[in-house]
């Protein structure tokens, strides 16, 4: 691929961003992200933060000035009484709680490069990834100490700080939430490993700050947007989890791009946004976690959101304006009597991303909340957000809407040739949100970045105003005697039958048509039937996309953030025998 090849991209999208809306972005208030939370946390002092509700109604607030105080302690103890360096890395293995925009704001402070880690990892899995980002020392939440005994000699980490759920509560609080997570769901394994608890580590950093009065910016003045923030490991659906590398000015970048792209509906220093998404995920990571920071906004963090009646509280609680989530989490909701019964009254507009949103999900959320859900696409690579449907313009529901601003975005052929308007191609990105590659993975690197475009593996087509709809991912294209079938588009299909709850689409072999289209559905109604299923989808669809196969589940597999893991279907197909 030439980087000539695309010297002359044109850019439709920049007519439809919609009144107000920047083309470029603007040179960066910011060198790095310390210095982000640092002046946001001052300008934002009085107002909260963050705020964690437990599914008992249990909540307890962070102010901005707390969270950078608590950071602040945090740093130190990295740097003074850990010894860490700049560009060392720490392991974090948190759930949404209190303690994440500490620790994750202490790194940052520090100089040091955070490696998200999910909390929900096999020891396996753990092992690997703190082997290979060469992460120093781990931050973990209690729940999951059983593993270290057995990760912790295989790897590079010296220190271990454990979290609780419960950390910054009111004593009596404290005392109330860790005994029932202990002794009543026995949900607190004995730590087998010697590590600090959490409230001791700011301790101890507000102590040697104090005393020897260290200036915390000492840390970071020298570190640059250029400079390695995040190790963001990939889902490894593909093989090995890699680490992307991202910069400082990767994730300021989207930050200002997301902001641009939905300032006409963001009041600063008012909006309440629910944060459901984990906080380790890419998506919630930027959004959330940095985003709705610079706005001064407050983020609503849920622990555990499973079940989805564990949200309730925060409903009623606090005046959500904004809901970031996957389709899973929207259809979920739609389907909670209590929800759609009283839907929030002060939501403004949703944000949807990390997989497709079914049309049929969509038109009932706007129909129940009087509001839309605005769909999205990125990637990890790209910190994540690369399209976006411009709140403030034109959104047409059906795609995931146009480059942010500052983004070059073309379609590519088998040939590597920019397809014209209407032409399916591989989505390439262009961007100042795009890593700079994978940790230690020269080879890996080289197969995805050329001359500066990032190739994403997804396929789509691109209209003539910009817009981008995501056809399906490269790899799960099904193959039937010839003709591409898109699961996305099978599935879009058979959510719009009444009594489909949710719906997982694949291929699996087949002797005389290389593949068979198989569906995977959760039932809403009991009497829905296979025949039903097959009879809706030749109305809608041609017939070699038509299932041949349907199965009936109570739940299909989902990643951490909701995501219906096709992979998983796959994979336990594959098993078995396919002669039909």
């Amino acid at each position: 691929m030439s980087g000539s090849v695309f010297e002359c991209v044109e850019r439709p999208w920049h007519d439809h961003y919609g009144h107000g809306t920047n083309c470029e972005l603007e040179k960066f208030e910011y060198n790095n992200l310390a210095e982000m939370v640092s002046k946001n946390s001052e300008k934002w002092k009085n107002r909260i933060a963050y705020r964690m509700m437990l599914p008992n109604g249990m909540d307890k607030s962070l102010t901005f000035a707390e969270t950078d105080t608590f950071s602040n302690a945090f740093a130190v103890y990295l740097r003074e009484e850990l010894h860490l360096k700049s560009g060392d890395r720490v392991a974090i293995q948190l759930p949404n709680c209190l303690a994440y925009p500490i620790v994750v704001f202490g790194c940052f402070k520090a100089g040091v490069a955070i490696v998200n880690a999910n909390p929900l990892y096999t020891a396996h899995e753990m092992q690997h990834q703190f082997l290979d980002s060469g992460a120093k020392a781990l931050v973990i939440i209690d729940m999951f100490a059983d593993k270290l005994k057995q990760v912790i000699p295989n790897t590079k980490i010296e220190k271990v700080i454990i979290v609780s759920v419960a950390d910054l509560f009111a004593p009596i609080k404290k005392i109330l939430v860790k005994s029932v997570l202990k002794y009543v769901r026995k949900q607190i394994p004995n730590c087998e490993v010697h590590a600090i608890p959490f409230e001791e580590s700011l301790n101890i950093g507000k102590k040697v700050l104090r005393e020897n009065k260290i200036d915390v910016i000492n840390y970071w003045i020298n570190v640059t947007l250029d400079d390695i923030c995040a190790l963001q490991y990939t889902g490894g659906t593909t093989g090995v989890s890699k680490g992307a590398m991202l910069t400082h000015k990767n994730i300021i970048a989207n930050m200002y791009q997301i902001i641009e792209m939905g300032k006409s509906k963001i009041t600063n220093g008012q909006e309440v946004l629910l944060t459901v998404l984990p906080l380790y995920h890419i998506f919630a990571f930027t959004v959330n976690l940095i985003t709705f920071f610079k706005v001064g906004g407050v983020s609503v963090l849920i622990p555990n959101p499973r079940p989805l009646l564990n949200i309730k509280k925060a409903f009623e609680k606090a005046n959500i304006t904004w809901i970031s989530g996957v389709n899973t989490l929207f259809n979920g909701l739609l389907n909670e009597k209590w929800f759609s019964e009283n839907p929030p009254k002060h939501l403004k507009a949703s944000i949807a991303g990390g997989a497709a949103l079914h049309k049929a999900v969509s038109e009932r959320w706007n129909k129940v909340t009087n509001t839309s859900v605005v769909e999205g696409y990125g990637l990890t690579e790209t910190s994540p957000v690369v399209t976006f449907n411009p709140i403030n313009g034109i959104v047409k529901s059906d795609t995931v809407g146009v480059p942010v601003p500052g983004t070059d975005v073309v379609l590519i052929s088998e040939e590597g040739k920019v397809v014209s308007v209407g032409e399916v191609g591989e989505i390439a990105v262009k961007g100042p949100q795009v890593m700079v590659g994978y940790w230690q993975r020269p080879e890996e690197t080289s197969k995805v970045l050329k001359d500066g475009w990032m190739l994403t593996g997804d396929i789509a087509v691109m209209d003539s105003d910009g817009y981008i709809k995501i056809v399906d991912r490269k790899k799960d294209m099904i193959l039937v005697s010839g003709f591409n079938v898109y699961p996305n588009e099978v599935e879009d299909c058979i959510a719009k039958l009444h009594g489909v709850g949710e719906v997982a689409v694949i291929g699996i072999p087949n002797e005389r048509t290389s593949e068979a289209v198989k569906a995977f559905i959760v039932k809403k109604d009991s009497a829905l039937t296979e025949q039903q299923v097959i009879e809706h989808c030749r109305k809608y669809i041609t017939s070699y996309k038509v299932p041949k196969h349907v199965e009936f589940r109570s739940e299909l597999p989902k990643s951490p953030i909701g995501k219906i893991l096709r992979k998983n279907l796959r994979t336990e197909e594959l098993s078995k025998p396919h002669n039909e």
